[in-house]
């Protein structure tokens, strides 16, 4: 460690810190607009100048490095005297419109102003001025004049989201901030610019002019879109949800969120929010009250239970429901003698699930995918899937990790693939036999399917025996694979013979939790797509609509009665009944997510109209049909009854994550069909319903990827 003095304490930090880092660890502010703790340093706001004694002039905190015996004053006149003169600079072509500025109020420029600012300027000549720019439909560069040029924007899109979609033109005061050749900003994480830009240059198109940010609620909660389970600061005003930002947490999602995450609050004040009970009555739909809708459900269950048995009523639910509602979901099929449920909608292979009481996971904390040396993905569009693990993944590629890749086509990751190896869906298992074989020819034992590897599969198999924090990770695709569970029982024999872990990416916000609750069938249940398939008499659909599925609803059209619960007014072709519950900003709940951490979250928002928490319907219905155990008050006494001894933040039991393919034979036949996989703005209903997520270039491609294949 090397000692220094900071405004005459002592402060020990490792060698090759800078002043910045010392300063943050001794609690000292030091202004600055360049610096960001999670991006590299660029040194040109000049904003951080400090005293460094002996030095003949005042030194930028973030760019120098702390030596022994350093003494650096940060209060003295010399400093204080170089940092207004700073800000003297910054504000000579900065425009004065702070009372307009979507920024005002949570600017770093204004607040600094205050105190190392001027009352007057000295300068008379004309501000220069920046011409506005049309990015896309997430950020508005509409005020480029207010820039200070502080690159963090920049270094974020070339470090953090690994496309360099902004970049500095010109130079000295004709410099600016723009896209290459009139692009639109495109990245899955594009929004985190708006956060790190510490003046109202960058900010969010669909936030624009709404509200002013002291006017602003905040509550936490957590993102129920990907398995990350991204911590949120959900803003709000009179009720109705403004915006969504992050909030840091190391652990999970560190200060970064996807752009699904910001910008998917937009669905919730659509058109096509379901607020009241409906029942189609004579092809018609009625409004009607609660207690109405409730008792047409309990009684047309019981006259189906009657009339075909128990075996004849299921339900399909949404892996982004909570915890709570999948618990409750599970209780209400199986109080009624049936083990129809899952939440496996896009699945093909109904035998790839852990054993009762146990998930798939991600194998290892999510923190750790930043350390790894060697990875292989099998079957992921990894930046779209997942953006902030490939986020993690990218900085380890940075630092030196070599990425694998079995892919169908050639991945666009934004960071460097070492190795790839291309093969068609229906034939991955063939293709990670071969590796698998490979790897058996370097260690002396038997591969589990002999085949000859190709130099490709050779390839990646000597980069799995190389390194030592290693991974091989099943995506979307490969889990949702009709050879799921071979494809799990050759990266198990590949994991256990190089060293590596083996995990599941998982597809959604509680993928993980839904197994452990029992959202999957039971023993002789019927799977999604048995139920699908018109197996059922009666049929209930918690969060889950046709596009969530592999097969869609058509296989229900004929069943005696169908029941939706959802936020929005869907399925309207195959419902009878329509129940609206309450989206994630106005429920209490749990998500549990890709690394077993469970997390819980407040409602942040009152109900809108006559919407209910889905638990609380779930609840009422279990009593109606006289049900036991359906006595909960409160989320939390849902959660306590099932999962026992897990707090919110805290891990699952490392005994109820499996990922074990145990006595699995091993199907290397061509599969009949491709997995069915979700675009990254087609993954839940709260995504497809937003305005500006749908104006992207990323959903224009899927649209137009599904006109063709159409």
């Amino acid at each position: 460690m090397v000692e220094i003095e900071l405004d005459g304490k002592k402060v020990e930090v490792p060698p090759g810190s800078m002043v910045m880092h010392a300063a943050e660890k001794a609690g000292t502010y030091i202004p600055h607009f360049c610096y960001h703790k999670k991006l590299s340093i660029a040194a040109n706001c000049r904003m951080c100048l400090v005293d460094v004694e002996k030095a003949p002039k005042a030194m930028p905190a973030c760019a120098t490095p702390v030596t022994q015996g350093m003494i650096v004053r940060t209060q003295s006149d010399k400093a204080v005297k170089a940092q207004k003169s700073v800000m003297e600079f910054l504000l000579i072509n900065h425009p004065l419109d702070c009372p307009i500025c979507d920024q005002g109020g949570e600017c770093q420029l204004q607040d600094l102003a205050v105190g190392y600012g001027g009352s007057g300027s000295r300068y008379q000549e004309e501000k220069r001025v920046v011409f506005h720019k049309n990015v896309g439909p997430l950020i508005s560069m509409e005020e480029m004049s207010r820039c200070i040029h502080c690159t963090r924007c920049v270094r974020f899109g070339q470090e953090i989201a690994g496309v360099m979609e902004l970049g500095m033109s010109h130079r000295g005061e004709h410099a600016e901030i723009e896209t290459f050749v009139g692009q639109s900003v495109d990245s899955e994480l594009s929004g985190n610019m708006i956060d790190i830009c510490p003046v109202g240059a960058l900010t969010s198109k669909p936030f624009r002019y709404s509200a002013r940010t002291w006017e602003l609620s905040r509550r936490k909660s957590v993102s129920p879109h990907d398995s990350t389970g991204a911590n949120l600061v959900v803003q709000v005003k009179n009720h109705q949800v403004m915006r969504v930002v992050p909030l840091e947490n190391e652990a999970v999602n560190e200060c970064w969120i996807a752009d699904r995450d910001r910008f998917s609050y937009e669905a919730l004040h659509g058109a096509d929010r379901l607020t009241q009970p409906m029942l189609k009555q004579g092809g018609e739909w009625k409004t009607v009250d609660w207690q109405t809708a409730l008792e047409y459900v309990a009684n047309g269950l019981r006259q189906v239970k009657g009339a075909h048995g128990a075996g004849a009523i299921g339900l399909l639910a949404s892996p982004h429901a909570t915890v709570e509602e999948l618990a409750l979901a599970g209780a209400l099929v199986r109080g009624l003698g049936s083990e129809n449920i899952d939440s496996r909608l896009r699945a093909a292979d109904p035998g790839a699930v852990a054993p009762q009481g146990q998930a798939r996971w991600l194998g290892r904390p999510i923190a750790e995918l930043s350390t790894l040396q060697r990875v292989l993905v099998v079957g992921s569009n990894l930046r779209k899937d997942h953006p902030l693990f490939a986020q993690r993944i990218r900085q380890a590629v940075r630092r030196g990790a070599q990425l694998s890749a079995l892919v169908e086509a050639a991945p666009q990751w934004a960071m460097n693939v070492k190795h790839t190896l291309l093969s068609d869906s229906t034939a991955w298992a063939s293709a990670l036999a071969g590796v698998a074989a490979a790897v058996a020819a370097e260690k002396g034992v038997s591969a589990p399917v002999p085949v000859e590897p190709t130099d490709a599969q050779r390839a990646i198999a000597a980069s799995l025996l190389g390194g030592e924090h290693k991974a091989v990770l099943l995506g979307n695709a490969a889990a949702h694979h009709a050879q799921a569970t071979s494809l799990l029982a050759l990266a198990q024999f590949i994991a256990q013979h190089t060293g590596a872990s083996v995990g599941y990416l998982t597809e959604a916000a509680n993928t993980v939790g839904a197994q452990l609750v029992g959202a999957v069938p039971g023993q002789g249940g019927l799977h999604a797509g048995r139920m699908l398939g018109g197996a059922l008499k009666a049929a209930l659909l918690l969060n889950v609509e046709a596009e969530d599925t592999a097969a869609g609803l058509q296989g229900l059209a004929n069943t005696d009665m169908v029941v939706t619960l959802s936020p929005f007014k869907t399925n309207l072709d195959v419902s009878d009944v329509l129940l609206p519950i309450a989206p994630f900003t106005e429920t209490s709940g749990s998500f549990v997510n890709a690394e077993g951490r469970l997390q819980s979250f407040h409602a942040v928002v009152p109900p809108l109209g006559d919407t209910r928490p889905a638990w609380k319907v779930l609840r009422v219905l279990g009593n109606l049909l006289e049900l036991p155990g359906f006595d909960a008050d409160s989320s939390q006494a849902v959660l306590a009854r099932a999962l026992p001894g897990v707090a919110s933040g805290g891990l699952v039991p490392a005994e109820r994550l499996n990922n074990q393919a145990a006595g699995a034979t091993i199907d290397t036949t061509p599969a009949a069909a491709k997995p069915c996989v979700a675009s990254i703005y087609q993954l839940d209903a709260l995504v497809r319903r937003a305005p500006s997520l749908q104006l992207t270039a990323d959903a224009r491609r899927a649209r137009a990827e599904e006109g063709v294949a159409a």
